[in-house]
């Protein structure tokens, strides 16, 4: 089964991941990928292009080479923002998308408690995509009455 896992930087992406995947599982994790392709003391949340640009590339194989074994391994795949060409094939590879969201305001406390700016404004750009109107479903945040 694949499973692609969307929403917010800091919104617990990574550990729904762990929750529900089994060490025999295949994790495509972008910020685990640049990690490991980095050296020591190099940031968890890594937005250099040069490091970016070579953390894609190895993504994109391992997501050709994990959609092959999907029906022998569970496959979790982190998309932040997948755009409709790549939910479309996700769809059709017969995925489960997963969106994790517990609302902008935790995100946001979150984000500044690591103090990145970079990641700021990816947050900002998530949350004006999904109150545009997209027809993913998205866990719902209960309001107070006021």
């Amino acid at each position: 089964m694949l499973y692609v896992v969307t929403g917010p930087p800091a919104a617990g992406k990574s550990s729904w991941i762990e929750a529900h995947a089994k060490a025999a599982d295949i994790v495509i994790d972008l910020d685990r990928i640049t990690r490991a392709l980095t050296g020591p003391g190099a940031p968890n949340w890594n937005q250099d292009p040069i490091h970016l640009r070579v953390a894609h590339k190895a993504r994109y194989a391992a997501m050709q080479e994990a959609f092959e074994v999907r029906d022998q391994v569970d496959v979790y795949l982190i998309h932040t923002m997948p755009s409709d060409a790549w939910l479309a094939r996700y769809r059709g590879l017969g995925a489960e998308i997963v969106t994790v969201d517990p609302g902008e305001q935790v995100v946001r406390e979150r984000v500044r408690a690591m103090r990145s700016s970079a990641m700021d404004r990816v947050v900002t750009r998530w949350y004006r995509h999904y109150r545009g109107g997209d027809p993913r479903p998205a866990t719902a945040q209960a309001s107070r009455d006021w």
